[in-house]
């Protein structure tokens, strides 16, 4: 029976994969990942343990991805994995965390191939180590969220912001208004990290790899 490995790369420090996704990873017959035309920072995290295995990049474009391209990625990498053997497919942070492998998992015939998932460590659980906020303690109440919805706050101790490329001067308002202090952390483990706490600044910086995390101040 063939077997799938979803792996998580993590942030993009290769310090902080796991010892067993490495060891999948130096195993598995074909590699895949999904298609980024500028950079891949799932396949640069591993690019040490691939060498010259098949890599197969899978196309989902850009908000526009559809059924049909989770179905035929799913067919692509049944067809491609030998039977008996594994393969693996990369995606940064964990993939059970807003990830592409969730889709294609489900489109998977699971009496033809078998899954099985290795987490990676999340970009906004290094981003609360770096910058020093705790996302939870007893009693607290974590949110995550891809996108910000405002009346998700009121019972939230501790949140995280993945997309803020959009109001990000709203967001910060109305967070300041909900009583929440905020950093804003751009490239987290790569060289060019910032953790940016000035409003200011914060809403001048265009990184599409950034996120916020807010905690309401102990005071309120």
């Amino acid at each position: 029976m063939k077997k799938l490995y979803g792996i998580g790369t993590g942030p993009g420090d290769k310090e902080l994969l796991t010892i067993k996704a490495v060891k999948k990873i130096q195993g598995a017959s074909v590699v895949f990942a999904p298609s980024n035309k500028d950079k891949n920072i799932a396949l640069d995290t591993v690019e040490e343990y691939i060498q010259y295995k098949k890599v197969i990049l899978l196309d989902f474009p850009m908000g526009k991805v559809t059924e049909k391209d989770y179905i035929n990625a799913a067919q692509i990498i049944y067809t491609e994995i030998p039977e008996g053997e594994y393969g693996v497919y990369l995606t940064i942070g964990d993939p059970m965390i807003y990830s592409t492998f969730i889709y294609i998992m489900e489109k998977l015939d699971k009496n033809k191939i078998q899954v099985e998932i290795i987490p990676g460590i999340s970009s906004f659980v290094l981003g609360a180590a770096q910058s020093k906020i705790p996302l939870t303690v007893k009693g607290d109440k974590f949110l995550l969220m891809d996108e910000f919805q405002e009346n998700m706050l009121d019972n939230i101790d501790t949140l995280c912001i993945l997309k803020t490329m959009k109001d990000k001067e709203k967001i910060l308002d109305i967070l300041e208004n909900k009583g929440f202090s905020y950093a804003y952390i751009k490239r987290v483990s790569l060289k060019d990290e910032k953790i940016l706490t000035k409003k200011d600044e914060i809403i001048k910086d265009k990184d599409y790899l950034s996120f916020i995390i807010g905690r309401r101040k102990a005071d309120d």
